[in-house]
This record gives structure tokens, C-alpha cells and sequence, in this order.
């Protein structure tokens, strides 16, 4: 799992001037909105004696712990210690870290790192959000696989056919093969188009707003940006469009809490939408099933240890980019984690630990920077 990049962390009409616990990275956040409705997200860890924020309360628009009562400002700043009078001023290291939030698309993110807001990575961007023609959906699922076996999957050209019975022929054309694809890179990801095979789509209305009735070859295309997101477009016809875009948030190594927001440019008045959302639940929970049975659970160390083709290329290429993004000292020591934290506090360090010394909770292991990677950013600063 990987610092330094916006995840979502619940749907912004889910969260209101309550504390919400929610666990990211696996690591702990409380969430909640101030008076003003600015979310604010904080490391759930109190800094006296541990306990959880997210099981507290918002007092003046802070979070209060239910421990001993100490309250936090959505800075992460200690505001009040009652046991030393409630007048008195809170040791300067009473402080947690608090984490920069953006509300996009229907979603509340956090950016879980310590990155200045000029080096960050951008979020995942969504053109068609609020424009004319255009009409969106979104879902959430919790399940129980790891995210990178999710992603690897969503960027996978060859599983349709098998997986999804609507978008294939379930292996059964001997003339069935991936064609050739057409590669894009971004500068923080890899996606491509190419053709793939579409029977008439199997929901009435949708046929009918297609128009086709007969088996056909559409272009279509998907890919990664970050670690954790995913976009896909899908073209039915030339008119006519399904862009979607998945946006994950690791909940540990096992567990993974997906976002999905569906854009069309057809059927758009709002009695459309449960047709939309029960068929992109479908395709979903079949995704879902062959991710369930995967072994090992989590991607290999090494792509030797699986049988790569020419339509894995993405996949692969996909690897690459988290082996870059480690590279940068940005990925989770799991191992060091494990060891050390049913005696040692963990926090995913904030962009305040910048420009602050002197804090009560540890930083999470993080994998060392290469020595390559180091001279780069170097050069580049």
C-alpha cells in the first residue's frame, strides 16, 4: 500500500457532524464536518493514551475523545486538556496528524501523505461531472480481496470473455482473441483502447437506446491512474457512451472499499438510474466472485511467478508503476508494521510533519527511497 495519493474515504452525503471511523491504508480516521460543513479527517489515534477519536464525539466543531475528553481542531491541534483545567493551554506536542480533504464528485478524499500540495498527484479527474448530457450514478462495495488484484482486473483486456458472459462469447468463438492494443500513458498511469466483441446489450432499454440489435465490434478502453483507481470508457455506439470511474481505497491488505461512479450521455432522466446500478452490480459481484478464489491472495512478488502473455502488457506495466512509486519512499513497510504495532502507534505521516518536530505518534514504516530515486528528486527540486 502506497502514501502520498488521494483515496476516498465515504460519500460525502454519508458524512455529517458525527465522528466516522474509517480505517485507510491500514490505519485508522476519524472524519467528521465542523459547523460550517468542512469535512475534516484526522489520525483516529488520541496522542495522550490511544484512544479512538472516531469513537468520541464533535464538540464545537472538534472531535473529542472518549477517553479523557481531549479535544482536536480539524488542524489536528490539541484545543482542550480538561485533567489541567479548562483554561489552560495544551502542551505544543499535543497534536495529531490531519490530512488535506477534497469533496469531488459526490465523494469525500483524503490525500493520506505528507506531500506539499504543489507535489501532489492529481486526483483522478472526471470531465463529463455536471456537464449537459451527461447523467451520473454511484455505488460503493466493501469486499474482501486486495486492491492491486482489483485493479489488475479492471486493466485486464482478456478477462470479459470469460467473467462477463454479456460482453463475450464465454470462449466458445475459435476465432476469439485479444486485439492489438492501443497504449496510453499518463504521467501517473497506463490505459488502452482497442476492439473488442459486443452481443446487443442484454438490458431492454439500453438495447433500444442503441439501436443495435446485432453482434458487432465496439472500441473501448480502460486504465490505471495511481495505484488505486481505474477508468473505463465504453462506446455501445458512436453516439452513445459509459464512461466509468473507479475510485479504491485499500482498507488493509485484505480487504478493499471501491467507489464506482457511472457516467452516460443516454437514458438520462433519473428512473434510469436503478437500471444502471443493478447492471453495473452484476458485472461487479462477477468480478467479484473470481477475485474471491485468486491464489495467492495478493499479487506475486515477482511477475516470473505467473505465466504473462502479450494481453497482460498492461498488467505488467502496472507493476511497473508501483515499483516507481516505491522507489520514491512512498510505499508501506507491512512487515515492519506487523512486528511493531501491538506495542507502537502508527500514523501515515501528514504534511504538517514537515514543518513540525516533535510528534507523540510514530510515523508508519515506510520502504527506504532508492538511492537512484533520491538523486532524481534531488535534481528535480
Amino acid at each position: 500500500m502506497f502514501i502520498n495519493f488521494w483515496y476516498p474515504a465515504v460519500e460525502s452525503e454519508k458524512l455529517k457532524d458525527k465522528p466516522l471511523k474509517q480505517r485507510m491504508l491500514g490505519q485508522d480516521f476519524v472524519l467528521w464536518r465542523d459547523e460550517e460543513g468542512q469535512a475534516h479527517c484526522l489520525s483516529n489515534t488520541c496522542c495522550h493514551r490511544g484512544g479512538s477519536l472516531g469513537d468520541g464525539v464533535v464538540e464545537d466543531s472538534c472531535v473529542q475523545c472518549p477517553y479523557h475528553g481531549w479535544r482536536f481542531n480539524g488542524d489536528g491541534q490539541c484545543v482542550r486538556v480538561p485533567s489541567i483545567g479548562m483554561k489552560a493551554k495544551p502542551p505544543g506536542r499535543a497534536r495529531v496528524d490531519s490530512y488535506p480533504v477534497m469533496e469531488r464528485y459526490g465523494l469525500v478524499f483524503c490525500f493520506l501523505g505528507d506531500l506539499d500540495e504543489s507535489e501532489r498527484p492529481p486526483l483522478l479527474e472526471i470531465k463529463e461531472w455536471g456537464q449537459e448530457g451527461w447523467s451520473s450514478t454511484i455505488q460503493s462495495f466493501e469486499w474482501n480481496f486486495n486492491y492491486k488484484r482489483s485493479i489488475e482486473n479492471g486493466i485486464d483486456p482478456a478477462h470479459n470473455e470469460f467473467v462477463h458472459p454479456t460482453h463475450g462469447m464465454k470462449g466458445m468463438d475459435e476465432n476469439y482473441k485479444v486485439h492489438e492494443l492501443d497504449m496510453r500513458e499518463t504521467d501517473w498511469g497506463t490505459g488502452f483502447f482497442n476492439e473488442v466483441f459486443a452481443p446487443p446489450l442484454a438490458e431492454k432499454k439500453m438495447r433500444e437506446a442503441s439501436g443495435e440489435t446485432k453482434n458487432r465490434i465496439i472500441r473501448a478502453g480502460t486504465g490505471h491512474h495511481g495505484p488505486a483507481s481505474v477508468w473505463t470508457f465504453i462506446n455501445p455506439t458512436p453516439v452513445m457512451h459509459i464512461y466509468q470511474y473507479l475510485y479504491e481505497a485499500p482498507v488493509d491488505e485484505d480487504n478493499t472499499r471501491l467507489f464506482l461512479i457511472n457516467m452516460r450521455n443516454f437514458m438520462l432522466e433519473d428512473i434510469y438510474d436503478e437500471t444502471m446500478m443493478e447492471r453495473n452490480q452484476y458485472v461487479a459481484t462477477q468480478d467479484r466472485d473470481v477475485l474471491y478464489e485468486l491464489h495467492p491472495k495478493i499479487t506475486p512478488r515477482v511477475n516470473t511467478k505467473e505465466l504473462f502473455t502479450p494481453s497482460d502488457y498492461p498488467i505488467g506495466r502496472y507493476r511497473e508503476w508501483l515499483k516507481e512509486w516505491e522507489a520514491r519512499g512512498w510505499r508501506i513497510d507491512l512487515d515492519k508494521v506487523r512486528e511493531q504495532e501491538r506495542h507502537t502507534a502508527f500514523a501515515i505521516p501528514s504534511p504538517e510533519r514537515r514543518r513540525k518536530k516533535g510528534w507523540v505518534i510514530d510515523p508508519i514504516p515506510l520502504m527506504p527511497a532508492t538511492p537512484a530515486r533520491a538523486v532524481e528528486t534531488d535534481q528535480a527540486a
